[in-house]
């Protein structure tokens, strides 16, 4: 690397202290509400901890870690000083001040709105404020990828993008796109009602507007995991990635399937039409597309290590894998969470089984799955391999890294399974407490309580990821050049689609009008649509 170090390690650090402290928090929130611990007192104060919690895990962390590894990325794969470096200074720094200034309002209770902030709830303004700014400091960085990438490009005409900057532009663009909803939101609806300048407010269109950012948000916190998978997995496991052209498909249909999907989270909101509802719905099974893709590519690159390794017979190759392998035992992890949290996803999209579980602790079981589980694994992983390069550090403990892991991966599966399972029974998510004592919730006592114990594992884990990392022994030695994974045919001739990103960005925001256009169009329209808006919080 050249001269990101120290904003490389300011975005993690910042990112992976400000993610154990809510993890903490989440596991509090856990106990309270477990027949393991009287009824707080104040309900008030879980929902304090429930807008922490989602506000760093969805914000803060995934933001930091994108723009931390996206640096890192620019100047290994491309091999020249990042272009922008005070900028990019200005961006992190932006993305301090946002948070510090949500903390406060939310630590003071002003601003217990849950992260998906939904009206007609309104925060102090200095709540939205800050998030305005994470997501302008994130901006920040988007422009500075894709300035990078144009330098480069423009020096080294027709030649191929590395693959790992091609995915880490491709989630900057998603992000950028994406993040447009929220952000309409806030600046022409929640902050001038927060503000006082008006006291109604048009919640359907809000809601709306917060769905364009909603889901599509997990594709952005996903891009990082995939680029661990195509471009760290294979060199890692001492092997080559399978086809390097699936993986630039990959990204970019992400970058197409990721908007049109949101209103699935609005099935049963009166104020978006059923016609919408099944267009996203349809939607929405078509993401599966690239992650399934990935699953195929990342299989057959471990396949070919495994017969490389002595593998033989249709199963033979499993047994042959590096298993004592970090980054092994991560991705197959993962995978494995995965694969549990796309079924329950299949779940949430379907128009009519969707119903089932509406709201309750299925659809906090599936989520914590898929991002909690599969994604922090390999932000995660992520760490663990920058981390030499980054402090000049002698290799990390392999058997620490493993038990960290497998401790996330236990703690996960313990926590998720029985939300899963009460959320079948109709528990609902984000409620204070329960009483137990009630014959018809007695029987989730005892699932609350495994919940709570998955919940420990998971703090631990995350304070070794934390030990793991603070104490990683320095050397005096410079250590060896960082690189990514080779493919199995590296002279093979790039697609010139999947060099850039002019047909996907176009694809990307023409379906977004198209599925977006008319309920936004039509709510915007109506009237009667404006609710009075319910302060959080003393003013």
């Amino acid at each position: 690397m050249y001269n990101a170090r120290k904003l490389v390690l300011a975005h993690f650090w910042v990112a992976f202290v400000a993610f154990f402290a809510a993890i903490v928090l989440g596991e509090w929130q856990m106990y309270i509400r477990s027949p393991l611990h009287a009824w707080v007192n104040n309900p008030e104060h879980y929902y304090r901890s429930v807008t922490a919690h989602g506000t760093v895990m969805g914000y803060v962390l995934p933001t930091l870690v994108a723009m931390g590894f996206g640096y890192a990325i620019t100047e290994i794969t491309l091999k020249r000083p990042l272009i922008g470096l005070r900028w990019a200074w200005i961006g992190f720094w932006l993305v301090i001040s946002g948070t510090l200034m949500a903390a406060a309002t939310t630590a003071s209770g002003k601003s217990s709105v849950l992260y998906t902030f939904y009206p007609p709830m309104i925060a102090s303004p200095f709540y939205y404020l800050g998030i305005v700014l994470v997501v302008v400091g994130s901006w920040i960085w988007v422009a500075l990828m894709s300035i990078n990438l144009r330098a480069w490009k423009k020096a080294n005409p027709g030649e191929t993008v590395p693959l790992a900057m091609y995915g880490n532009v491709a989630g900057a663009y998603l992000w950028a796109w994406t993040s447009v909803g929220a952000a309409s939101e806030i600046l022409i609806l929640v902050l001038p009602a927060s503000l006082g300048l008006t006291d109604t407010i048009n919640a359907g269109l809000a809601r709306v507007l917060f769905s364009w950012t909603l889901h599509a948000i997990v594709y952005f916190w996903l891009m990082p995991a995939y680029i661990v998978f195509y471009t760290m997995f294979p060199r890692a496991i001492g092997g080559r990635l399978y086809s390097d052209t699936m993986g630039r498909v990959a990204f970019a249909l992400f970058l197409v399937f990721s908007m049109p999907i949101g209103i699935h989270h609005l099935f049963a909101d009166p104020q978006v039409g059923s016609g919408f509802k099944f267009v996203h719905a349809a939607m929405t099974a078509m993401v599966s597309i690239p992650t399934l893709l990935t699953v195929f590519t990342i299989v057959a690159t471990a396949e070919v290590v495994g017969r490389l390794r002595g593998g033989i017979g249709p199963f033979g190759w499993v047994k042959s894998l590096p298993w004592s392998n970090p980054m092994m035992l991560a991705v197959t992890y993962a995978f494995i969470m995965l694969g549990f949290g796309g079924a329950g996803g299949l779940i949430n999209m379907s128009y009519q089984l969707n119903e089932t579980i509406h709201n309750t602790q299925w659809v906090t079981g599936h989520f914590h799955l898929i991002f909690a589980g599969a994604i922090v694994s390999m932000y995660f992983m992520a760490a663990y391999e920058l981390w030499p390069q980054l402090r000049n550090s002698a290799p990390l403990s392999v058997s620490l890294i493993r038990t960290q892991l497998t401790l996330w991966f236990v703690g996960m599966m313990v926590l998720t399974m029985p939300w899963h399972l009460v959320g079948l029974l109709g528990a609902p998510r984000r409620m204070a407490y329960y009483d137990y004592t009630n014959p018809a919730l007695h029987p989730q006592a005892i699932t609350v309580t495994i919940s709570t114990i998955g919940g420990l594992l998971l703090v631990i884990s995350a304070a070794l990821f934390l030990y793991i990392l603070a104490f990683a022994k320095k050397q005096a030695a410079p250590v060896s050049p960082f690189l990514f994974s080779k493919a199995v045919h590296p002279h093979t001739k790039t697609p010139r689609a999947l060099n850039g990103f002019g047909l996907w960005v176009a694809m990307m925001i023409a379906l977004t009008v198209v599925n977006y256009g008319y309920p936004i169009a039509q709510l915007a329209a109506t009237p009667n649509a404006y609710v009075p808006v319910i302060p959080i919080g003393e003013r």
